[in-house]
């Protein structure tokens, strides 16, 4: 049996119920990879934001000029990147919340953090078709409150699970 799907034996001490027992280095790796991938989702969304908010600010054809080049060159490489960062974070979470004394929904702050993940990809997905649409000339430029309003929101979206990951706040779930 491989040591990432081995039942713990043992009852733990003082009520800390780990599913799975991941070796140290293991688990360290999982967290770093975890860590990686946050900050990576993050730096990415936080450049989408800046870009998205020069080209709000501009007018015309200078408009236009900036949100062909968010298409041509960031939406693609960069934002399917923050969804694979996305999505590696997701699984990295799951796999420390099930091996870890965190779990996935005993505690409040890890079962927020997991439904902020989830619904950050989504608007990731849903951020894609309107940048190329407006490069495209598909959509109106007056429509771009959509796009700022979908980076804004991520952004403060993340920030804030990184927040209850440093604090840890409201405790465990009543069962």
């Amino acid at each position: 049996m491989s040591t990432l799907t081995t039942p713990r034996t043992t009852p733990p001490a003082r009520g800390n119920r780990v599913r799975w027992r991941i070796p140290a280095r293991l688990r360290k790796s999982i967290l770093v990879t975890h860590v990686v991938s946050a900050g990576a989702w993050i730096g990415i969304d936080v450049i989408s934001t800046v870009l998205v908010a020069i080209g709000w600010v501009r007018a015309g054809d200078d408009r236009t000029a900036v949100y062909r080049a968010l298409a041509d060159f960031f939406v693609v490489p960069l934002l399917l990147s923050a969804l694979v960062a996305g999505v590696v974070c997701l699984v990295t979470g799951v796999l420390l919340g099930m091996a870890t004394k965190w779990g996935l929904v005993r505690y409040r702050w890890v079962a927020v953090k997991l439904v902020l993940n989830v619904i950050a990809c989504v608007m990731l997905l849903a951020f894609l078709g309107p940048i190329t649409e407006l490069a495209s000339g598909e959509q109106p430029l007056r429509d771009i409150w959509f796009v700022a309003f979908l980076a804004a929101t991520a952004m403060v979206s993340l920030g804030f699970a990184m927040v209850l990951s440093v604090f840890k706040p409201w405790g465990r779930v009543r069962k």
